[in-house]
Formats: C-alpha cells, sequence, structure tokens
C-alpha cells in the first residue's frame, strides 16, 4: 500500500463528502478511491468513515486521523517545495577544484561574478595541480586541463586556450634560440607534469603530430613554479597564454617556435555522474560554459 497516497485520497474524499466526489477531484475512479480508503482502514485497524447508502461521514477516529493527515501532507507539500526550490536557485556550499594557475586568472574571477548573482551561494574552491577524487572528497565538480582518463566522471569541455614555448632573453643569450622543435633536445625545459603527455611537447604539422619527449631541471604540478623559474633564466616553458602572456607583453619572457602550431590545451569541467544536478552546480556549469570562452584569451598574471 502507498500509504501517502491512500491518505491524500482519504484527505479529498472527507473533503469532498463522497467517495465519487473525492474521485473526481482526483481524476480517479470511484471504485479506486474505495480501495485506497478500505486499504488506510485495514491498516489502521478502524473505520474512518460511517457510510450508508445516502451519506458519508467522519467517525470519531476518522476526523482525528483527518487533522494529522492533512498535517502530514501539508509537511510534504512544504518539503517537496523547498527541494524544488534548492533545484531551481542555488544554495549551500559549491565546492570546486582547479588547477592553481587557471583557478586564479579565470575561476576565481567567474565565481565572484556568480556569487554576486546567487546571494544564497557559498563557494569552498580548492587548488590543486592535478585531479583529485571528487565523490571521496565531496567536490561538486573539478576544472581539468588537457585530456580525460577517467570515464566514471561526465566531462564537458569548455574552451581551448593556445600555449606558448617561451624563454627569459637572458636564458636565450647563453643557450641560443631553438628553430625547429627538435632542437628542444638540447635545451633545459620545465615541464607541468600535471598536464598531459607531462614530458612530451606536442607540435602539429601537415604530416601529423611531432612529439618532442623534453627535459630540465624543474618539474612541478602547478604553473607559477615554472613560469617564475623561466623568467629567472632557467629554461624554456610550455604554457597557456593566460599564464606567460603578460610576462612575454613586458619582456621578461620571449615566445619562440612560433612558426609550428602547438596543439591547444583543452580545458573541461568534469563532474560525477548523477541523475539530478543540483542547481547550484548545473547553473553555475552553464555560466562557465559562456563566460570562460569569452575571457580564455585575456592574460591574467603579472
Amino acid at each position: 500500500m502507498d500509504k501517502l497516497t491512500s491518505m491524500t485520497v482519504f484527505a479529498r474524499v472527507a473533503k469532498a463528502g463522497s467517495f465519487a466526489g473525492g474521485a473526481r477531484d482526483l481524476g480517479i475512479s470511484r471504485a479506486m478511491a474505495t480501495k485506497h480508503v478500505m486499504q488506510l482502514e485495514g491498516y489502521l485497524g478502524t473505520r474512518l468513515f460511517n457510510r450508508t447508502t445516502r451519506s458519508l461521514s467522519l467517525t470519531e477516529v476518522g476526523a482525528s486521523y483527518l487533522d494529522r493527515c492533512q498535517q502530514v501532507l501539508e509537511d510534504v507539500e512544504e518539503m517537496e517545495a523547498a527541494v524544488t526550490h534548492l533545484q531551481t536557485e542555488p544554495r549551500g556550499i559549491l565546492k570546486i577544484s582547479a588547477p592553481q594557475g587557471i583557478g586564479v586568472t579565470h575561476i576565481a574571477p567567474a565565481l565572484s561574478e556568480f556569487l554576486k548573482l546567487h546571494p544564497d551561494l557559498a563557494v569552498d574552491m580548492i587548488l590543486q595541480g592535478n585531479m583529485s577524487d571528487l565523490v571521496d572528497e565531496g567536490i561538486d565538480m573539478a576544472i581539468h586541463l588537457g585530456a580525460i582518463d577517467d570515464t566514471s566522471m561526465i566531462a564537458r569541455k569548455l574552451a581551448s586556450s593556445p600555449l606558448a614555448v617561451c624563454g627569459s632573453p637572458a636564458y636565450f643569450e647563453r643557450h641560443g634560440i631553438p628553430l625547429t622543435p627538435k632542437d628542444l633536445v638540447n635545451h633545459s625545459c620545465l615541464v607541468n607534469w600535471s598536464i598531459p603527455p607531462r614530458d612530451q611537447w606536442v607540435f602539429k604539422s601537415a604530416s601529423g603530430d611531432i612529439r618532442i619527449k623534453v627535459s630540465g631541471r624543474i618539474m612541478a604540478n602547478v604553473a607559477d613554479p615554472i613560469r617564475v623559474a623561466s623568467i629567472e633564466g632557467l629554461g624554456l616553458v610550455m604554457l597557456p597564454r593566460y599564464i606567460v602572456g603578460k610576462a612575454i607583453e613586458k619582456g621578461r619572457l620571449q615566445a619562440v617556435l612560433e612558426d609550428y602550431e602547438l596543439q591547444p590545451l583543452e580545458i573541461h569541467v568534469i563532474y560525477p555522474h548523477r541523475k539530478y544536478l543540483s542547481a547550484k552546480v548545473r547553473k553555475f556549469l552553464d555560466f562557465l560554459q559562456v563566460w570562460l570562452p569569452q575571457r580564455i584569451g585575456i592574460d591574467g598574471v603579472e
């Protein structure tokens, strides 16, 4: 027996004063309404209605039960309304993970704009170089750079960022400028190993991808240490333009191999498989899908 449905039928029949009237209000047959009430009476072990051929009235127990029934049904209605509201209006805490570079330059500003639109929402932001276990850590979504290996998650592509190979003028004075991708094997290349394929820098050509295995004195799981090291003359980096653009503009870094096209860095948002996404996740996904592609070309690091 669906107790909640039977309680609803009972309350509607009591209000209508007849099984036929209650059934009509609910859009069910009179026989079905009668069956629900009889099942409820059987479950409770008492009669709820006095029945005659001409009238229907509540018993004393039925009248008392109706008061409680209406309260329960109102509580259920309020609870459903609250849940529906949560599904339409972002509220609570949105927990999001992102690599440090794009997290600082783009995701943090996006979150600030989003929070202005939704005053009932708060954010818990985790900056890290590689993707952690979203489910175990209670993370609602994560920004991921490069290819997606974890097929247990849902991935949505947000944008692609151009990359640049660059080094400091002081480094090039000492070691010379690479003229082709193959020249990189003779240079110190500082690697952000959180971006696949880690120790390979990939260039595009008419005949296919050119993959150069690189090595250097510094590896890191985030962009900032190798960007700073490159500015200090310790080697070359291949990083997104939004990380190195301002340093190139100000002459602290110099882009090289610009005649060779680099494989763009794909930016995805990933989140666990769920039948129903909360409003905070769904709406920020939609917001980011529009916001990020418009700004990914804007350099964000001084």
